[in-house]
């Protein structure tokens, strides 16, 4: 089994940072890609920022120039830092790991963490 333990939301004013990190542990395994979703009330989970293996980077349009997505390999942890937030950020953020175990590939979440962009 595999553990994804989120950290760094909050509340910010627009115009903020706020940097979310994703620890994950657990039984063996090799991270295929490790990114970041969000869920804002009403409206369906969406991709923000992912990173594979390879090291190919996608972003969604709308964090483009303001969010960065990064990983220590070592600590099987990645890093949202998000900039420049907006009221529209606001959000629940999910960890999200797709790890190859075996042969086998298995997709987790972590908990979720409320980001609260408001003045």
């Amino acid at each position: 089994q595999v553990q994804l333990v989120e950290s760094g939301g909050g509340l910010v004013q627009p115009g903020g940072s706020l940097r979310l990190s994703c620890a994950a542990s657990g039984s063996p395994f090799s991270i295929a890609a490790m990114g970041w979703y969000r869920q804002a009330p009403g409206k369906q989970r969406e991709l923000v920022a992912a990173k594979t293996s390879s090291g190919t980077t996608n972003y969604a349009d709308f964090v483009k120039g303001r969010f960065t997505i990064s990983r220590d390999n070592a600590e099987n942890t990645v890093y949202l830092q998000m900039n420049s937030l907006k009221p529209e950020d606001t959000a629940v953020y999910y960890c999200n790991l797709v790890a190859t175990i075996g042969l086998g590939r298995y997709t987790y979440w972590g908990q979720g963490t409320q980001v609260t962009v408001s003045s």
